[in-house]
């Protein structure tokens, strides 16, 4: 059970067990080659033949595979250390912080709970819910101990045992969160991380000690805090803190959302789905997003001046789906929606900026023709006819085509696409005239308490089914491609989400029993030889603790059929 992107040691032992424990295997490492005892602790390897490093490393590679240091020597081969600047690793050390975390606060409050939530400016957020509100003298005494711990370099045990002894410890720790997960499991021994006495569940891996937690803070942030942590592109800093008002309350209400479907974790949504609760939980889901778009449709209704309604937010946030539902409660309100596409105003090919690299960069606002963009939309709002370009991606020219649209007295243009919240696009408009919309999938339902769902896996797994559908990619194709989608995001959309005026929560507490066993079919397929192989074990390992649900009780105008057809938007 869980902890899949390291099990594949499992696969890796078994030809190796007929060894003798006196064999020797033959290792390059650190620039030389040495002969270790089969059955030698990768940890000792490690600390037999490397100096200090000042880049906390938390895993190990032999052969290419990773491996958690508790591990033993079983091949001879490559060895090679793996730190924070790799993203297994950054995962590694985030995971260990979290769990020197929750040791120190029920050191300190044995009868808190301690909810680690979502992320947060390039952290996390969590809550901790004990007899008296979270203080801010209460997190200096918090990272005090976590310093303790840190110093005196605690090893972390991995420790087998029987589902039922599982069960029993956390029962004992009054945890319902992860004896509701553990009952879901289909096997008979689970594996648990033990420190300093404290046992826990972690899907992922975990470095060796303590003592390799270098860097990190926690700061108070009402009502919780914030665990702060260096990101894989600067091991050796912690990033600014920068306030995001908006996407916190956006969080605040989802979690509200799933207090209303009475499901705050993976374990409790699978318990819906066995007892066929999970039907009418569909349509109460699905009826909360039809709410908000409603009571966004009424607010633009109430601003007359609002002539601009601009739609922007990252990959497989389903902001069409949304774009169309929005045109629907806009025209109940008697606005007419009159569409947009962005694409039609990419400018000739050849004039398309490129990267650093020398490749088109065509997620640069400059790859579109703002210049006519500006004036189309100056025209439509003074009244006159206009004719809407198109773009022929494959020949990489605009075309015109004769088509020619006109806002009505009582309309709105609609603009759905990467750059809308970035004043640059609409810069000939007036703010009083526009009103932006962020819309992104930021999951609130948590494996349990201690395991989070990370807010871009939601994404990914969308997108993985969508190229699949309908764009013949592999699910191998699209991992390969998400790291550069993520940079587009981060230079293009999230930089600008706080000046949306309102922001939309697309995803659905339900979506990843709907979308589990088509994403699980394509990420069979990645062989371990592929560079995305371990980002597959790992979201493999998540998506195996829901529950299935037919896609056949999902609504044909849900935003998630925008990921696994049948919608009604669509012909």
């Amino acid at each position: 059970m869980g902890n899949k992107d390291i099990q594949l040691k499992d696969k890796c032992i078994k030809p190796f067990l007929h060894r003798e424990q006196n064999d020797m295997l033959k290792l390059k490492l650190n620039g030389k080659d040495i002969s270790v005892p089969f059955g030698t602790s990768l940890y000792k390897i490690f600390k037999d033949n490397y100096d200090i490093c000042h880049i906390p490393i938390v895993l190990a590679k032999v052969n290419g595979k990773y491996y958690e240091f508790t591990n033993s020597l079983q091949e001879s081969g490559i060895f090679e250390t793996v730190d924070i600047k790799d993203p297994l690793g950054n995962k590694t050390y985030i995971r260990t912080l979290q769990f020197v975390l929750i040791k120190a606060v029920y050191d300190l409050f044995p009868e808190a709970r301690v909810v680690i939530e979502h992320s947060l400016s390039k952290g996390i957020f969590g809550e901790i819910h004990k007899n008296t509100p979270l203080s801010r003298e209460d997190i200096k005494l918090i990272k005090d101990k976590m310093d303790e711990i840190i110093k005196k370099d605690m090893y972390i045990k991995k420790v087998e045992m029987k589902k039922e002894e599982a069960i029993e410890i956390f029962r004992s720790y009054h945890m319902e969160d992860k004896i509701t997960l553990l009952k879901h499991i289909n096997a008979e021994k689970v594996k648990l991380y033990e420190l300093d006495g404290r046992y826990d569940y972690f899907y992922g891996s975990m470095a060796f000690s303590t003592g390799v937690l270098k860097l990190y803070d926690i700061m108070y942030y009402e009502p919780g805090f914030i665990l702060r942590y260096p990101v894989e592109s600067d091991p050796y800093n912690l990033p600014e803190f920068l306030e995001y008002k908006k996407l916190s309350n956006i969080f605040y209400e989802t979690k509200q959302w799933d207090n209303i479907l009475d499901v705050g974790n993976v374990g409790s949504l699978n318990d819906k789905v066995e007892s066929n609760e999970i039907i009418d939980m569909i349509r109460v889901a699905e009826a909360l997003h039809e709410k908000k778009i409603a009571y966004i449709a009424d607010m633009i209704c109430d601003r007359s001046e609002i002539k601009v309604v601009l739609i922007a937010g990252p990959s497989s946030s389903g902001k069409t789906t949304f774009a169309k539902r929005l045109s629907i409660q806009l025209r109940v309100n008697g606005i007419k929606p009159v569409p947009i596409s962005l694409d039609d105003y990419f400018v000739d090919r050849k004039y398309t900026p490129k990267d650093e690299n020398g490749n088109y960069d065509f997620e640069s606002i400059y790859a579109l023709d703002l210049k006519l963009f500006n004036e189309h939309l100056e025209f439509l709002m003074k009244g006159k006819e206009i004719e809407i370009p198109s773009f022929d991606f494959k020949e990489g020219k605009r075309v015109w085509n004769g088509k020619q649209i006109v806002l009505p007295q009582n309309g709105v243009i609609v603009i759905e696409g990467i750059h809308g919240l970035n004043e640059i696009l609409t810069s000939s408009i007036a703010a009083k005239n526009k009103f932006k919309i962020y819309i992104s999938a930021l999951t609130q339902l948590n494996v349990d308490n201690h395991n989070r769902i990370a807010t871009t896996d939601v994404r990914i797994i969308r997108r993985i089914v969508r190229d699949s559908f309908y764009r013949s990619f592999s699910g191998e194709d699209t991992l390969k491609m998400w790291s550069s989608i993520k940079r587009g995001e981060e230079k293009n959309i999230f930089v600008f989400q706080e000046n949306a005026d309102i922001m939309f929560n697309s995803t659905l507490v339900y979506e990843l029993c709907v979308l589990k066993n088509y994403a699980l079919k394509e990420l069979t397929k990645i062989k371990s030889s592929s560079p995305v192989y371990y980002e597959a074990l790992r979201l493999k390992s998540f998506l195996h603790f829901f529950k299935s649900v037919d896609l056949k009780f999902v609504p044909d105008n849900s935003i998630l059929r925008e990921f696994i057809g049948g919608s009604c938007f669509y012909s």
